[in-house]
Order: structure tokens, then C-alpha cells, then sequence
């Protein structure tokens, strides 16, 4: 669980209602049914229409990333990648087919597959290389769908304030009808402001740290088969990878 997504949600949360707080506003200032739909709805449209299903999918299911981030134990896939090293200069690359069955990890498992086959080093680092940067760019392609978001929603905001101010301008006559009408021309603003600012990009920047580290952590797994594909010696294969711990 990251502590740190939760703490900075509900501090950047409270800040904004606290500030309001002490400007001598109540919490219930800051609440409104038609600006928030406004906002919410206008900005997921917008998001929606320019997504293609695919990214639109892959952005939903890696969103709890944010507090559940996955974790990618360099120690223990170096490890790994040595005893994979030791098999295969005991046994031979065919050794490592068990192996390959087992392994749970799709892009590991991929290749393990290639080596087996009897891959060489080059096409193996130019698949798997390949591989990776398809996932990549998939995988930002989704985050994408936040950071657009973040981008409609102030202007999203400023639509529904210029709503409200029309409402107001209709109902001069009525002084019962402008209050409501300011409400929402002021709050429908803060709504956009605050859910780009304060949720949205951030969401965004904090997936892509994910996605940096879990290219890095494959480009360790591409370069401990690449060795044993040229047969380097497996405490040689450690003392490289280890490299890849900060």
C-alpha cells in the first residue's frame, strides 16, 4: 500500500477546506450538485471520446496503482536469474524448459521460451526489447486518459461558471435566483481546478513512475538472458545486474 497517495490526497483535500474554513466559510460552500456534474461528466466526455476502448480499459485497471502499487523485488529477480544461469550451464539451455512452464511472469516466461528454442542473443534482445517498449507505450497511452483529463477539467470548470453566470444574468429581476446562480459559477471553477491539480495529474505522474519501474525492471530481466544466451559466467551475471539496484 502506497501511504504516501493516501496522504496526499487527504492533504491537499484539506487544505482546500481548511483554507476555506478559515476565510470564514463553511464546508457546505464548496458543495454543489449541478456544478459537480458539470464538471465531472464534461471532463469524463471529453476523456472518453478521444480514448480508444483499449487505453480506456487498461487506464481503469491499472488506477489502483496509486495506492496499490506493484512491487518489483530486484533482489529476488536477480536471484532468480542467476540460478537460471547455473541450470543452464549445467544442464544446457534446454535445462531451462521446466523452468519456463512454471514461470508466472508473462514477459520472464516469453524469454525463457526463446532461449529454450535456442534463440540467439540478438533476436532474443530484439524481441524481448520490442516487447517491451509495446507494453510501454500501452501502458502510457492509458495514463494518457488521466492527463487529458487534467487538462479539460479547469476548462470544463470555466463552461460551467459561464452556466451559472448566464443563470444570473436571466434572473436579475429575481433576487432568489442569483445566489444559487454565483454558486455555481464560482464553485463549478474550484471543482476544475481542484480535480486537475490535486487528483487527476498527479494520479497521472504517479502511474508513470509505476510504468518507469517496471520497464526497468524488465530491461534486468533482458539483460540477465541475454548473458546466459552468451553462456557468462553466473556470479558475472549477478555483479552486472546488481547494478540495477538504487
Amino acid at each position: 500500500m502506497d501511504k504516501l497517495s493516501f496522504i496526499g490526497v487527504i492533504l491537499g483535500f484539506a487544505a482546500l477546506i481548511g483554507g476555506n474554513f478559515l476565510e470564514g466559510g463553511s464546508w457546505t460552500s464548496l458543495v454543489n450538485g449541478s456544478a459537480a456534474l458539470i464538471v465531472i461528466g464534461g471532463t469524463l466526455g471529453a476523456a472518453i471520446l478521444q480514448t480508444p476502448w483499449s487505453s480506456l480499459h487498461r487506464a481503469l485497471s491499472v488506477l489502483f496503482w496509486v495506492f496499490l502499487p506493484p512491487k518489483y523485488a530486484y533482489d529476488q529477480g536477480i536471484e532468480k536469474i542467476v540460478q537460471w544461469a547455473q541450470l543452464a550451464r549445467k544442464d544446457g539451455l534446454l535445462g531451462l524448459e521446466p523452468i519456463a512452464d512454471k514461470e508466472l511472469d508473462s514477459f520472464s516466461k516469453k524469454g525463457l521460451l526463446l532461449l529454450v528454442d535456442g534463440t540467439d542473443s540478438d533476436a532474443l534482445k530484439r524481441v524481448l526489447e520490442n516487447d517491451l517498449y509495446r507494453k510501454e507505450q500501452h501502458d502510457l497511452q492509458a495514463v494518457h486518459f488521466y492527463e487529458s483529463m487534467g487538462g479539460y477539467a479547469p476548462t470544463v470548470g470555466i463552461i460551467g461558471a459561464v452556466i451559472g453566470l448566464i443563470h444570473v444574468m436571466q434572473n436579475l429581476a429575481d433576487p432568489s435566483q442569483v445566489g444559487p446562480g454565483i454558486a455555481i459559477a464560482f464553485v463549478a471553477t474550484i471543482y476544475g481546478v481542484a480535480l486537475s491539480n490535486l487528483l487527476l495529474i498527479p494520479i497521472a505522474n504517479k502511474l508513470k513512475q509505476h510504468i518507469a519501474q517496471q520497464s526497468k525492471f524488465r530491461e534486468l530481466v533482458i539483460d540477465g538472458l541475454v548473458s546466459i544466451s552468451e553462456g557468462e559466467n553466473p556470479k558475472l551475471i549477478k555483479i552486472k545486474l546488481n547494478g540495477y539496484i538504487t
